[in-house]
């Protein structure tokens, strides 16, 4: 690879490989003064971004049975100046007419009014040989409302005169960011109209490709690497020096089918204040996904595993997939949603109404097994339930629910609580359902159980490839268990699985300690929790990376209880360096240890619990000896 790499050779190699690639036309717009209308655009205001003519050209051809005076109002409303909507607001009600069509009225051959639906993109024939027209536009000169009067984007992909990406670029030896913040930021600010209908912003500078909203935040802004295989094995060190980053971004991303599909089912608005589209692993996982449900005849039940690893976004996977599967695919189905724990439960059901993936009158969250049983038996699009709530009299054949077969249940981690009496309630409550299981922790062990109930993996994106991804830092593993002596004998092989295995509520934590009270108070011991915090301490600041840390404890008492040895130590050794630093005579040594106080200065600590806010709960922590109340939020 040549040491530099120009913005004009990216854009020429970009330009070429999507016309030669990927069948995309190509329009250069530039024009030595800015305020020349005679650009190729055939746009009647610099200001506009949406190319007027191709639009209604698209819907003539895509709606063969509409009057032109239908495509006429449809392209209206789609082009009507939303410069008092904030640009969220506008991308939001564009993406819907997209999407979904334009509804017009119109008068039909006998002179009556009837309701009609213009379509502005065929999302059912991707090919660019078909209903759309797929542009690459280059060196779009957009008029602004204030200074400079004029911005002009690298390239911008239409489709049927949409401009649906925006590309920008950089020089190799300028960095990634700065397309960030010195040109998206200020075309947010400027061109505002240009994000009314955006999808997804592509910024590049050969050796780098990132991809996001454009509501983003540059955290946000992530790697799209991966083609079309999520296990093929990344070496970003390799493709930063063939410079193909980009080159694999244009082609797993806008390709045309894979554009269109992404625009159609991959894009979300969360509570009307962010906007959300998938990522490299979420767009092949749910696709991979996808295709399981299209096969679902052959599998008998079984629709697999998909295993991200945690962090990846697997609650709005599970809303992509669910989705998708409404928009494209035939059927009345029915999803429940099933999880072991409250706070997943609540969490995944915020985040389908908030999407408005599903309508509360929609959705149901039932309170107790027999309000669950009476929904399944109900025409509920969507049921959101604990596996607990399959509890059933002991003894007695677990009724009937439902014997559709268009009903596709997805557990959420799913554990060890999946394959007992609960989830063979579940399956015989309803047979012929089909069941994904969502997880984030890989299936180990012997009898690798989860793959018997559901199936083989339908998609594996674990914590190796997060790394590759540049999503991820790595992880150093170093055992720091302190000894506890002979009494560690007593610990029961049944205990340590529950407590490597099992997710518990407050409910199922209480039965487990009376029945393991002396094996836990082994592991709460006073003593043993004093030279774990003494370790923390004394360990944390000397680390070479020196960055977050998270302590799992066994129950909430035990955190709070650590936190205060920690806090107690961390003071204890903060006037140890102190005392340190004054009386050493080495310098290297004192800027050392200075280097270690300051961090410990600047750290900061925090209790994370669930928490009831009540005052039985403070009485609960202070006959503990302990205080909840400067944790609480």
């Amino acid at each position: 690879m040549p040491n530099f790499i120009s913005e004009d050779q990216i854009e020429q190699a970009t330009l070429q490989a999507l016309q030669q690639t990927h069948g995309f036309q190509r329009l250069n717009c530039f024009t030595v003064d800015p305020a020349d209308l005679n650009d190729g655009s055939n746009r009647r205001d610099k200001r506009e971004v949406i190319l007027r003519d191709r639009i209604r050209a698209a819907a003539i051809r895509l709606n063969p049975d509409l009057p032109d005076a239908a495509i006429d109002r449809a392209v209206e409303v789609l082009t009507q100046p939303r410069s008092a909507m904030s640009t969220l607001a506008a991308n939001t009600e564009l993406d819907g007419l997209i999407r979904n069509g334009i509804q017009v009225e119109y008068e039909n051959d006998r002179g009556r009014a009837v309701p009609g639906r213009v379509r502005v993109i065929d999302f059912d024939d991707p090919s660019p040989n078909g209903g759309n027209e797929f542009l690459a536009v280059s060196q779009l000169w957009i008029q602004t409302n204030g200074t400079p009067p004029f911005r002009r984007p690298d390239i911008l992909l239409y489709v049927n005169g949409l401009p649906l990406v925006f590309i920008e670029l950089k020089n190799s030896n300028v960095s990634l960011k700065n397309a960030f913040d010195d040109n998206l930021s200020n075309y947010k600010r400027d061109i505002p109209q240009l994000f009314h209908t955006n999808a997804v912003c592509i910024l590049s500078n050969a050796l780098e490709t990132k991809v996001g909203s454009f509501t983003a935040s540059w955290d946000y802004f992530f790697y799209w690497l991966r083609v079309e295989d999520e296990k093929e094995k990344i070496d970003r060190v390799q493709i930063r020096q063939s410079g193909t980053s980009l080159e694999r971004a244009i082609a797993g991303l806008c390709a045309p089918a894979k554009l269109l599909d992404y625009v159609e089912n991959f894009v979300l608005f969360y509570r009307q204040e962010q906007k959300i589209v998938a990522q490299n692993h979420q767009f092949i996982g749910v696709n991979r996904a996808i295709e399981s449900v299209q096969k679902r005849e052959t599998k008998g039940g079984k629709l697999g595993v998909f295993w991200h690893t945690q962090g990846s976004g697997k609650s709005f996977s599970m809303i992509f997939y669910v989705r998708k599967i409404q928009r494209k695919l035939t059927g009345n189905f029915t999803f429940v949603v099933v999880t072991d724990r409250d706070d997943l439960d609540s969490q995944i059901y915020r985040n389908f109404l908030h999407t408005e993936t599903v309508k509360k009158k929609e959705a149901a969250q039932p309170r107790n097994s027999e309000q669950l049983r009476a929904y399944l038996s109900q025409d509920k699009r969507i049921i959101f339930t604990l596996i607990h709530k399959f509890r059933y009299d002991k003894g007695k054949r677990y009724p009937l629910l439902s014997d559709r077969r268009d009903i596709i249940v997805i557990v959420d981690e799913a554990h060890r609580t999946q394959y007992k009496s609960l989830a063979e309630n579940m399956r015989a409550g309803l047979p012929n359902a089909n069941y994904l299981a969502f997880t984030g922790t890989p299936l180990l062990g012997r009898d690798r159980k989860t793959n018997q109930w559901f199936g083989d993996y339908v998609s594996e994106y674990n914590f190796s490839q997060s790394m590759d991804d540049g999503a991820t830092v790595p992880l150093f593993y170093q055992k720091r268990v302190p000894e506890v002596l002979i009494q560690n004998e007593d610990l029961s092989d049944e205990f340590y699985q529950i407590l490597e295995e099992e997710n518990l509520d407050d409910a199922q934590q209480t039965k487990l300690e009376k029945q393991f009270a002396e094996e836990i108070e082994v592991i709460k011991r006073d003593d043993r929790l004093e030279q774990i915090a003494q370790d923390i301490a004394f360990h944390f600041p000397r680390r070479g990376y020196l960055g977050k840390a998270l302590v799992v404890s066994v129950d909430k008492f035990t955190t709070v209880r650590m936190y205060d040895k920690v806090q107690r130590l961390w003071k204890e050794e903060i006037k140890h360096l102190r005392g340190r630093i004054r009386q050493s005579t080495n310098e290297v040594e004192k800027v050392k240890l200075k280097k270690i106080l300051a961090f410990m200065w600047e750290t900061e600590m925090a209790v994370v619990i669930s928490f009831e806010n009540s005052e039985e709960e403070v009485k609960r922590f202070a006959d503990q000896g302990l205080d909840i109340k400067p944790h609480r939020v």
